[in-house]
C-alpha cells in the first residue's frame, strides 16, 4: 500500500483488529483499519483555551494563535473553475481529471485539518486545558438561508470544521484533553474585555478583522476576541463554580447560555 506518514505513524507497532476494503461512487478504493488504542482520562482543568473557527482563518485561538484559510480557499477555487470548464466535456478522460483533482482536494483540506488539529491538542495538553469550540451544527443551512452570491454558497458548503472537529476530537480523547462545546451567539459580537455588545440591532462593533469596543474602546483582531469569549463560556461549563461570562445589553444585566455537548 502506499498511505501517508501520518497513517504509518498510527499503525506503527499495532496489530489491527479488522480492515474494510470500500469502493467510492467516484471509484477511487480506500482501506479502513480498527486498532486499538489507550486513551487518558479527562478530566476538570482551571483553563480553556477557546477555539473560533472559519472561513478566512480556519481556527483562531484565545492564546494567539492562527491558521490561515487562505491556501486552501485558493485550491478550492481554482479547481472549481478546472471543473466548471471539464464538466462540460463529458469525456472518459475529462472524468478521471475531475476524479483526480477531488481526491487532490480532499487529501490536502484532510493533511491540513490534521496538522491544525494535532497543534490545538498538544498545546491544550501542555498548557493543561480543555478546548472549546462553538456548536456549529446546521450553520450551513444558517447561512444559506440569508442572500449570497454563488460562490459564497460553494465556500460555505466546502467549509470543513466539521471534519476538523472530529480530528481534534479523537485526537484529544486519545491524550487526556477535554472538549467542550458551547452556544455559538454573540461571541463574535461581544467585547471580551467588559462584556458589553452592539445597543443598536443589527450592527457590531466588529468590522471585519477588527474588533473595536463602543463601549470600553478595547480593540482587537476580532477572530481573537471571539475565540476568548468561546473561552469563558467553556471555563462556565468546566467550571462552573466561575463567574462566567456576562454581557451587558441595553444596560441589563445578562448570563449567557452555557451548552455542554462534550
Amino acid at each position: 500500500m502506499s498511505i501517508g506518514g501520518y497513517q504509518i505513524a498510527l499503525l506503527r507497532g499495532q496489530t489491527p483488529t479488522s480492515a474494510t476494503l470500500n469502493k467510492t461512487k467516484l471509484g477511487d478504493y480506500n482501506i479502513h483499519f480498527v486498532i486499538d488504542i489507550p486513551t487518558q482520562p479527562t478530566g476538570k482543568t482551571p483553563r480553556v483555551i477557546g477555539v473560533d473557527l472559519g472561513r478566512r482563518d480556519i481556527a483562531t485561538t484565545s492564546t494567539g494563535e492562527s491558521w490561515s484559510g487562505e491556501q486552501i480557499q485558493n485550491l478550492r477555487d481554482r479547481y472549481s473553475k478546472v471543473r466548471a470548464k471539464v464538466q462540460s466535456k463529458r469525456t472518459r478522460s475529462s472524468r478521471r481529471l475531475l476524479r483526480r483533482l477531488s481526491g487532490r482536494e480532499r487529501r490536502f483540506q484532510e493533511w491540513l485539518n490534521h496538522n491544525i488539529s494535532k497543534q490545538l491538542v498538544q498545546e491544550s495538553k501542555q498548557l493543561n486545558a480543555s478546548l472549546a469550540f462553538e456548536d456549529l451544527t446546521n450553520i450551513r443551512q444558517s447561512l444559506n438561508t440569508k442572500p449570497r452570491s454563488k460562490i459564497e454558497r460553494r465556500r460555505t458548503n466546502n467549509w470543513a470544521f466539521y471534519q476538523l472537529r472530529l480530528f481534534v476530537g479523537y485526537k484529544a480523547n486519545i491524550t487526556g484533553v477535554r472538549v467542550i462545546f458551547v452556544p455559538p451567539a454573540y461571541t463574535s459580537q461581544t467585547c471580551s474585555r467588559c462584556g458589553h455588545i452592539h445597543p443598536i440591532k443589527g450592527k457590531s462593533y466588529r468590522n471585519g478583522k477588527v474588533f473595536k469596543c463602543g463601549h470600553c474602546g478595547f480593540e482587537h483582531d476580532a477572530d481573537i476576541n471571539a475565540a476568548k469569549n468561546i473561552a469563558a463560556l467553556g471555563l462556565s461549563v468546566s467550571q462552573p463554580e466561575s463567574p462566567g461570562m456576562t454581557c451587558q445589553l441595553q444596560g441589563q444585566m445578562s448570563l449567557f447560555g452555557m451548552l455542554d455537548l462534550g
